[in-house]
């Protein structure tokens, strides 16, 4: 059993802050209506402004909801790696390969650690490929919903939908010029499916080490880029309960810190966050720019985290995990509720599980595609 000690953390706050490495999406892929796979930007939208007062709750009993209790694994960004490499012809390169959901969970642990998680890794070409542990996942989940509602507030499944309902709220399937204001002005009506999305996949980096991460991201704002070196306008939409005393400002202000980490991932330059009442109607928007969050937390809030604390350590702690996960097998990444410590082991001796897929393994052990580790 290997241990990463998370405390103290002032050795993530004095000394030289670790480098960064603007993430530049490198290939993208949609999930369509029905949640199949497309290598194109087919489910890609377009932000615009949602009705002030509109009922989050509406549609609520025929939201089309996706069942992930299956385990998708990492199948749909290494079919994505695939292309890439076919295309240009150019290797993958990485330290880690992930989702942009896993490296979340870790770059907030300095933060947020009531909190636990289970994640999987496998080692294979000198790359660290990350997934969740599904069955951790399920059971997590589960438990919040078994959880009992305060008396006054939503149900958590409410609460969940309030957010789809938002983006549907707020989104268009084409820029605004192409849109018809019929669309615009009936998006209220809309039956919400959360099926599609649109997953962009970028080429970071934090500190020593090189990531390629996939994730969702919500809208662009106007239109890619012609260059495809130039930063791409995203929007990340959220929601979030209007804060009416210093209790909900310190809660919101800790929801910052997820919000902020997602966008920092993928280069997300601009969240849009819509307040609700405790009953969900929309109330107010307001937008961020995901590079001065940090910023003003320390500035204007209550100083409940800090962004380049979260940055240095997990540049430290994914330089430990660089030498600790050598070899072929399946590892354990496991940090347990309020835990200071993460607990990194071996559960399978060789292999490598279904983190990879068939498809992915037999495509990089063909020569000329990577040495087999």
């Amino acid at each position: 059993m290997n241990h990463f000690d998370i405390q103290p953390l002032n050795r993530f706050v004095t000394g030289e802050n670790a480098s960064i490495r603007r993430p530049k999406e490198i290939a993208f892929f949609s999930y369509d209506d029905a949640h199949e796979f497309h290598l194109d930007d087919r489910s890609l939208r377009y932000y615009y402004p949602p009705t002030i007062g509109a009922d989050l709750s509406k549609g609520f009993d025929s939201f089309q909801q996706l069942d992930d209790t299956a385990d998708d694994h990492l199948d749909s960004l290494l079919k994505t790696i695939i292309d890439f490499e076919t295309r240009t012809g150019e290797k993958c390169q990485a330290d880690l390969i992930t989702w942009r959901g896993m490296m979340t969970k870790i770059m907030a642990i300095p933060f947020d650690m009531f909190n636990g998680f289970e994640v999987n890794a496998t080692r294979f070409q000198d790359t660290i490929f990350i997934e969740e542990n599904h069955a951790h996942k399920l059971q997590s989940r589960d438990a919040q919903h078994h959880q009992v509602s305060r008396p006054g507030t939503a149900s958590q499944d409410l609460m969940s939908y309030w957010g789809y309902k938002f983006e549907t709220l707020a989104l268009i399937p084409a820029p605004w010029a192409e849109t018809s204001r019929d669309y615009i002005e009936s998006r209220e009506d809309l039956v919400v499916n959360n099926y599609a999305q649109y997953c962009s996949v970028v080429r970071t980096g934090i500190g020593k080490s090189k990531l390629i991460l996939g994730g969702e991201v919500d809208a662009l704002w106007d239109a890619k880029p012609s260059r495809t070196d130039d930063p791409i306008d995203w929007v990340e939409l959220k929601t979030a309960a209007t804060p009416l005393c210093d209790r909900d400002v310190l809660k919101y202000e800790r929801k910052l810190l997820k919000f902020w980490i997602q966008s920092f991932l993928l280069g997300v330059p601009r969240i849009i966050v819509g307040f609700r009442s405790k009953d969900g109607i929309l109330q107010s928007l307001e937008e961020l720019e995901t590079s001065q969050i940090p910023r003003l937390v320390k500035q204007r809030g209550k100083g409940t985290w800090d962004g380049n604390s979260c940055i240095n350590f997990t540049a430290t702690f994914l330089d430990w995990l660089k030498s600790t996960v050598v070899g072929e097998g399946v590892w354990r990444i496991r940090k347990r509720d309020k835990s200071t410590v993460i607990e990194v082991f071996r559960i399978e001796e060789s292999g490598h599980g279904n983190i990879l897929s068939r498809e992915f393994f037999e495509w990089r052990s063909q020569p000329g595609h990577g040495h087999v580790s």
